[in-house]
């Protein structure tokens, strides 16, 4: 696995890292022993930076992924997030109280003194990026966390946050499904030092070998909600897909490492982060991290998926409330 810095002097970890949202159930149902083999897999394929949220499955990631680092936190360059409360009335807060109150309660569910990136997850409107910053400066000069991450932010967000200290990585979906991060935050990341961590860079599971089939989507998929999957768009969107698979194949590569090769050939600071409780397909994920594309194959890619290819949004109304827009 090839080594990707996560930030100006961070650690060098695994070009792909491991996204822990599918263990508990967001695109499926799946077992803890499911997942701790997975992650145990993934150790060994050079996949060293874990990422997880207080918010995924209300608190169960973490727990579940303490068991893992009991015996493996050494190896592990671990993230997770905070500034999501899952109140429909007050969905983000970023205040100093709610954000100790979240970090207190993700260092004791992870058997943890220590968290290595710690994310604003979404930055709730109207609270100066100022304030939050020195939210996260004064846990990390407590020890508590090592670097400072923010997610789902517009390019005028990180610069102020830069003015009031470092950031480490900045966390955007960022795949060919969808390339807004084009639009300023992969460059100002590159001018900052900071990594781009990219996730769901096999496009919520549409660069797998099978793509999905939004009929069979559960009620707790995360998906049913996403435009991109209705039935007015998800027949071209595949059709699409369909071609970029078979290039893939041509090129003796799984469409989910071509299009992992793909987000990584985006720049040296980009790292990837799909989420997988599979260890087949995070194989695959990790395969991708093998591949140099050619500026041709590139452009051939471009002409099968150009940018702004996909019908719909990426996410519809409810979702749609925390990321900000700056396009």
């Amino acid at each position: 696995m090839q080594k990707r810095r996560l930030g100006q002097g961070g650690p060098m970890v695994g070009a792909v890292a491991l996204g822990t949202m599918n263990f508990v159930g967001t695109y499926g149902e799946t077992t803890p022993d499911d997942a701790l083999r997975c992650m145990e897999a993934c150790l060994e394929m050079g996949v060293d930076h874990l990422d997880t949220s207080n918010v995924y499955g209300m608190g169960r990631a973490e727990e579940l992924l303490s068991r893992f680092l009991k015996i493996r936190r050494d190896r592990v360059v671990l993230a997770s997030k905070c500034g999501i409360t899952r109140n429909p009335e007050h969905p983000f807060d970023n205040s100093p109280d709610h954000m100790r109150q979240a970090l207190e309660g993700s260092l004791r569910r992870l058997g943890v003194e220590h968290i290595d990136l710690y994310y604003l997850h979404r930055h709730e409107p109207g609270r100066p990026i100022e304030e939050v910053m020195q939210t996260l400066l004064r846990f990390r000069d407590e020890g508590k966390i090592g670097a400072i991450g923010l997610s789902e932010i517009a390019p005028g967000t990180l610069e102020r946050a830069l003015s009031a200290g470092p950031v480490a990585a900045v966390q955007s979906e960022y795949s060919l499904w969808t390339r807004q991060p084009e639009l300023g935050i992969l460059q100002g990341c590159a001018r900052a030092g900071a990594a781009l961590v990219a996730f769901s860079p096999v496009g919520r599971g549409v660069f797998g070998d099978t793509p999905p089939d939004p009929n069979a989507f559960g009620d707790r998929d995360l998906r049913q909600g996403m435009p991109r999957f209705a039935p007015e768009n998800w027949p071209r969107n595949l059709a699409r897909l369909t071609k970029f698979a078979d290039y893939a194949r041509d090129h003796g590569h799984s469409p989910a490492a071509l299009a992992i090769a793909w987000v990584l050939s985006r720049g040296d600071h980009v790292i990837a982060l799909p989420g997988s409780r599979s260890i087949a397909h995070m194989r695959q994920n990790a395969d991708g991290a093998a591949i140099s594309l050619t500026h041709a194959q590139l452009a051939e890619i471009e002409t099968i998926l150009p940018v702004g290819w996909a019908h719909g949004a990426r996410y519809g109304e409810a979702m749609s409330r925390g990321p900000q827009t700056y396009c």
